[in-house]
């Protein structure tokens, strides 16, 4: 969290420089998991990872203080826009020491490093012409007696189809869409809930139109050299191809960066503007060599992690900021993008308190690691349960158990000196299963594949007890002690190889491991390229020496149990004003009870105490043609490898798809009308798979493309699930279990049955009822038919 203490870092001429950032969170409230995990704990995993790999690295982050959203929030609470700073940057970074987030710096926007670097960056913009002067109409409120800045206004978005009554005046939160406040209609002051009027005001706004010649060339560089996302890539160019605009960088408010222009003085920046800076700004705060860092490209890597509603300000806005100043700076190499975190059936919000906020999480006592980028309390209790503690937990428990007992039934503590490991079959293939994975997952986090990377680790998990059930270790204690002896310092060697894999995922964990292992921290292998210990990998049974006396193990997980689910689910439901409602509610009634017990018999009664029955959850069985449930749908995630007419029938496209099988099925869909042939190649998709196969003009459809339509059959769009998805994964629904029918019997008539309650909703999420269609790396969508029909 910035230990001052510490020498400050600096790059080194010759390493690798690695410097990170995450996302600005802003200031007006409590950060919430979708904040947490969509760019603070992925660049926190990262720059665990670069510094386990020995690269010199710097991650910043820190709470972003100015704008209008933190006046709001004053107003609201009464006190000044300061005061609620030095409140919000405290709870902030509270939250972040429990999360465990190792920040080299964590600062703020309202220091005066950060007014220093903004207006100095201001200034060399304006002696480079990037600056224009022009009058814009804004929105007056005459009841407040004030201009409305864009978070100050309410009203509807105006983007055909969308039509969200509360849409801000800088963005909608349901279509993305990036707005102007006179755009909205109906336009209501959030303040005094009047309508405000349309009235001139001078500002300044940055030229990004002639900007964009620049701009082009470094996105184009750069997106290929720093590998960009595909969601990155698409919504960077999606502003290029709309074309860009002079963007307003001040603005009619008194808390913010002051203008250093004698016109504007009574003006801020644009907090678009100057937050981005912030990065810079707590940068200085750490050190004052900080242009070390941030004008040197050519000996350091500039990774930025965020939320996808982000992008446009950190591949558009930001770095025309910079290359307008014609000042040699750090890039963006990398861009990290994380998909909104949804909460049970919709999406978190910090400004309506809907999910679980960061001191929310504090009180559940559930490690920090678990999540995904739809966050069920379902998911999570199957999460925690089957891949922490039936797989990692119970592997590493088992070999440290066995390792404990006492020499009559184990080793007594003390690790095996085990002799011709690599010439044993068994353990030699797993070692060099080992080799690759941890190859696999070098490269997956070097490319900042991060859940890749977790999933790569956690197979070797599953591969450790694959070997321990296939080695038959409590038999060969009995019958071949020397080669129970490979085997279990083999499996010490993977519990240590594991525990250093997933320190950049789940630090405390690495921490018990290496105590329950008798190992100080630095102990840690780092992999580093000079150390050579990716290679070391393929021989685990090195990685411990004999004769080494382990700690005592115990435990890493325990079970969430369905009560304590139904519990959590049932607290944190609702927003975070109606649960404080709530608790004073039942608070009042508590309250009023005691009072009536003493009342009547002058001291408090003891009444028969009768405990509700906890929620159970019902038991899964397998499905009974009385049981029409969605389960019973063998739904996965396809990639068409291959797409083209069908030679007998002008309306119908023949697809390869793989939908992880050893070969891809031939599917028959009637698209041809709807989507062009070019649109359908190398593109993932939702494939039913249980289908009884069916004769189409002469080709036999092995399964079906899930796609939406529109009310009168007129639009057809695909459903698509997320990029990150996994090809042959299947598609579950939150909250339900079952397998799938191995074929659906038509007579039963079950896909029609449950056929009619699959649509698009209002926000384009592919649902069940109110169930959204779920991969493990988040919801599946269609692109632009909102409440549709889905078949």
């Amino acid at each position: 969290m910035g230990d001052h203490s510490a020498a400050a870092k600096l790059p080194i001429p010759g390493k690798r420089n690695v410097l990170i950032t995450s996302a600005l969170p802003y200031v007006n409230n409590v950060p919430h998991l979708g904040n947490i995990i969509g760019c603070v704990l992925s660049a926190d995993v990262f720059a665990r990872y670069c510094r386990m790999r020995g690269y010199n690295t710097l991650y910043i982050c820190g709470t972003d203080e100015y704008g209008t959203a933190t006046e709001t929030k004053a107003l609201e609470e009464g006190c000044s826009p300061k005061e609620i700073c030095d409140k919000y940057h405290a709870i902030h970074k509270e939250v972040y020491k429990w999360f465990n987030i190792s920040f080299d710096e964590f600062g703020r926007t309202s220091s005066p490093q950060q007014t220093e670097v903004c207006q100095s960056i201001f200034k060399k913009l304006w002696d480079n012409n990037w600056l224009v002067e022009n009058t814009m109409q804004q929105l007056y409120c005459d009841t407040c007696n004030r201009f409305l800045a864009d978070r100050l206004v309410e009203g509807n978005c105006p983007t055909p189809g969308c039509n969200y009554d509360s849409a801000r005046g800088d963005q909608c939160e349901k279509c993305g869409k990036l707005l102007n406040p006179t755009e909205l209609l109906d336009p209501k002051c959030k303040v005094c809930r009047n309508t405000p009027r349309i009235r001139d005001t001078d500002h300044l706004f940055l030229e990004l139109p002639l900007l964009k010649d620049k701009l082009e060339e470094y996105v184009s560089s750069m997106s290929v050299a720093g590998g960009w996302s595909q969601n990155a890539i698409q919504a960077t160019y999606a502003w290029l191809r709309e074309g860009l605009k002079q963007r307003c960088i001040t603005r009619d408010l008194k808390w913010g960066v002051p203008v250093p222009h004698d016109k504007y003085k009574d003006k801020v920046f644009y907090v678009w503007f100057d937050a981005p800076i912030g990065y810079v700004s707590i940068t200085s705060c750490h050190t004052p060599e900080w242009e070390k860092w941030w004008k040197n490209p050519e000996d350091v890597e500039l990774y930025q992690f965020m939320g996808k509603d982000n992008v446009p300000f950190h591949t558009v806005i930001f770095p025309s900021t910079l290359l307008g100043t014609g000042e040699n700076w750090t890039m963006m190499k990398t861009i990290s993008v994380t998909e909104y975190l949804n909460y049970e059936t919709g999406k978190f919000s910090k400004s309506k308190g809907v999910g679980v906020f960061g001191n929310d999480a504090k009180d559940t006592n559930i490690p920090v690691e678990v999540s995904d980028t739809l966050f069920t309390w379902s998911d999570l209790q199957a999460k925690l349960n089957s891949e922490l503690l039936s797989n990692l937990g119970n592997f590493v428990n088992r070999v440290l158990s066995f390792i404990a007992k006492d020499p009559a039934s184990g080793y007594g503590s003390v690790i095996p000196d085990a002799p011709g490991a690599d010439s044993h079959p068994l353990t030699k293939a797993l070692g060099d299963k080992v080799g690759i994975y941890v190859e696999q997952y070098i490269e997956a986090m070097e490319k900042v594949k991060l859940k890749q990377g977790l999933k790569i680790a956690m197979s070797i998990s599953g591969e450790g007890n694959a070997y321990l059930q296939e080695s038959q270790f409590w038999k060969l204690y009995k019958e071949d002690r020397p080669s129970c002896s490979v085997v279990m310092k083999t499996s010490t060697g993977l519990v240590y190889l594991l525990a250093c894999l997933l320190e950049p995922f789940m630090p405390s964990f690495t921490l018990e491991v290496l105590k329950q292992l008798n190992f100080p921290l630095e102990a840690q292998i780092s992999f580093s390229d000079e150390k050579g210990d990716v290679e070391r990998a393929k021989r685990p049974w090195e990685f411990i020496p004999a004769h080494h006396r382990i700690g005592t193990p115990s435990p890493l997980f325990r079970e969430l149990k369905d009560e304590e689910v139904e519990f959590y689910r049932e607290k944190f439901a609702g927003s975070q004003a109606d649960r404080l409602v709530k608790a004073e509610a039942e608070a009042k009634k508590i309250t009023e009870k005691l009072t009536e017990a003493k009342i009547s018999d002058g001291k408090t009664s003891k009444k028969d105490k009768t405990k509700k029955p906890a929620a159970s959850k019902p038991k899964v069985s397998a499905p009974t043609d009385a049981e029409i449930s969605i389960s019973r749908l063998d739904i996965r995630v396809g990639l068409i490898t291959k797409a083209q007419k069908h030679p007998d029938a002008d309306s119908l496209y023949v697809e390869e798809i793989d939908v992880g099988e050893p070969q891809p099925r031939t599917v028959v869909s009637g698209l041809v009308k709807y989507i062009p042939l070019e649109e359908m190649q190398n593109r993932k998709v939702c494939v039913l798979c249980n289908l009884k196969p069916a004769a189409m003009r002469g080709i036999k459809s092995q399964a079906m493309v899930l796609a939406a339509s529109n009310s009168d059959h007129t639009k057809v769009e695909l459903v698509e699930p997320p990029q990150g998805a996994a090809v042959g994964e299947r598609v579950t629904f939150p909250g339900i279990e079952g397998l799938p029918d191995d074929v659906l019997n038509p007579k039963k008539k079950v896909w029609e049955t449950l056929q009619v309650d699959l649509h698009s909703d209002k926000d384009l999420v592919a649902c069940y009822k109110d169930l959204p269609l779920t991969t493990s790396a988040g919801v599946c969508k269609v692109s632009s038919i909102a409440e549709g029909s889905i078949r």
